[in-house]
């Protein structure tokens, strides 16, 4: 057996557990947990939405240039959470699981914000400080927390390989394959995997990305707290300008999502493959909740409580969900959803082609532009996003300069491999390694669940105090909180 053949057999039985672990085991995981935090917090995600408004525009007069605000973690865990997944990501569950996952992956943001609660205001208790910052995440609550650091070490180990090696290595796959229709346009004999051009690109990500990951983690914050609000704004602008231009359909594309969602003869006669589990999926997989990513960029934030982080980090779900919504419309209120993906113009498309040509519709060969250029700033901020809280777990594992330099030159080279070859072995295996992260990080959460409703408790007494809350864990109890301490 040749190497290609033993690589071909490694991808079949991972692909075979990734069917069970994202067809079954995790999914309802995450959703129990969910539900979990939502009852215990009394949905806390929607009771206290407007404080989280508020707590995103503090004055940063708290803040040295080496500290992150509130707001420039929300970017930077935007920034992960909002990738190319939700653009071709969208259109493909549509068309898998039919215009009703649309409605799942809404049902699962609902619940999942209480999750990305939960484990952002861990992260703020137990995170820790060095000479840029503070730094923290699921790793060092299990550690500190728990009292488990070879759990830690564990779950430090599955991030990095997911995120700094799998996903960023996807991300600039997908980017630069985003350019091979202005490449079949020019009608060369050469297909674009064999051209020069994913070399061009991802020798120029490369150079991208040794600029940002050689940077401090503040500068990631600055440059994630501009472009992502610019790329969100304007995708979701341009999204929702197509639904307005059809308001008569609303009524009809409404009663098409519903339909499809508790279509529970279809649902019921093939599960594993339903619109179901289609939607909660991508719900589940778009926003991170619950999966231990996120929190990673919620303890480097500057705040005076811990409840603070946990309420603008719920707020990142939502956000990472109207962008999947908006996607969604843009698609079902197209004729090119109807006439192309049914077939009935003989051609059948999906994903990002699909979305693509639903821009086109409505705004011409400029929405295609746009859509290229949206899909590149996606991908951009999440190989920040990703490289951000990769960087968080291998600090945790070592404090050696030198291994924490040759993990960025590491992570810069997938970045080059990944604009050069489809890494499906790549994406099964981060596939599979992110299902162990998700699990540890959802049984340390649980196991820590009695923290969080202490802490919360904290919270809202002192603002019904009409007080800024301040975190004292010594009063409450809650020890090895070395950011905490008192002078």
């Amino acid at each position: 057996m040749n190497l290609t053949e033993i690589l071909n057999t490694i991808n079949l039985k991972l692909d075979a557990t990734n069917g069970f672990l994202y067809g079954s085991f995790l999914i309802i995981v995450l959703i129990v947990a969910g539900i979990y935090f939502s009852y215990i917090t009394r949905f806390v995600q929607f009771r206290m939405a407007f404080e989280a408004l508020r707590v995103l525009v503090e004055k940063k007069d708290r803040y040295n240039r080496h500290h992150l605000t509130p707001f420039q973690a929300l970017m930077i865990s935007t920034a992960s959470r909002v990738g190319i997944g939700n653009i071709a990501g969208i259109s493909a569950a549509l068309v898998a699981g039919g215009p009703g996952a649309l409605f799942w992956m809404m049902a699962m943001a609902f619940f999942g914000a209480a999750s990305a609660f939960a484990e952002s205001m861990l992260a703020q208790i137990y995170k820790t400080k060095d000479n840029l910052g503070f730094k923290g995440g699921p790793a060092y609550y299990i550690k500190t927390g728990l009292k488990l650091p070879w759990l830690g070490a564990i779950f430090a180990v599955t991030l990095i390989l997911t995120y700094a090696y799998g996903f960023n290595g996807l991300q600039s796959y997908t980017m630069t394959s985003a350019f091979e229709v202005y490449y079949d346009q020019l009608g060369a004999d050469v297909k674009f995997a064999d051209s020069s051009m994913p070399l061009a690109i991802g020798l120029i990500l490369m150079a991208f990305a040794a600029i940002i990951f050689f940077s401090k983690g503040h500068v990631i914050g600055k440059i994630s707290s501009y472009i992502v609000p610019f790329m969100a704004i304007a995708y979701v602008g341009l999204s929702f300008i197509c639904v307005f231009m059809n308001l008569s359909e609303i009524p009809s594309v409404v009663k098409l999502i519903l339909d499809s969602a508790f279509d529970f003869e279809a649902i019921f006669g093939g599960f594993a493959g339903s619109v179901i589990v289609i939607g909660i999926k991508r719900g589940l997989f778009s926003n991170e909740a619950g999966m231990g990513s996120a929190p990673n960029a919620a303890a480097a934030a500057h705040t005076s409580h811990p409840v603070k982080q946990g309420l603008v980090q719920a707020v990142a779900v939502f956000i990472d969900m109207t962008i999947c919504i908006a996607s969604g419309m843009l698609v079902l209120f197209s004729q090119t959803y109807i006439t192309k993906q049914t077939g009935a113009s003989g051609e059948i498309l999906t994903a990002l082609p699909l979305v693509q040509a639903a821009m086109r519709e409505y705004y011409g060969n400029i929405g295609m532009h746009f859509t290229t250029v949206a899909v590149v700033l996606f991908a951009i901020t999440s190989l920040i996003g990703n490289f951000y809280y990769a960087q968080a777990n291998i600090k945790f594992l070592t404090k050696n300069k030198t291994i924490i330099n040759a993990f960025k030159i590491s992570a810069i080279i997938m970045i080059f491999i990944g604009a050069q070859m489809n890494l499906s072995l790549a994406w099964n295996f981060a596939d599979v390694l992110m299902a162990a992260m998700a699990t540890i990080n959802i049984i340390a959460i649980f196991m820590l669940s009695r923290v969080v409703l202490k802490v919360l408790k904290d919270y809202e007494s002192q603002r019904k105090a009409g007080l800024n809350p301040e975190f004292d864990p010594q009063k409450l109890g809650i020890s090895d909180t070395t950011c905490w301490k008192k002078d």
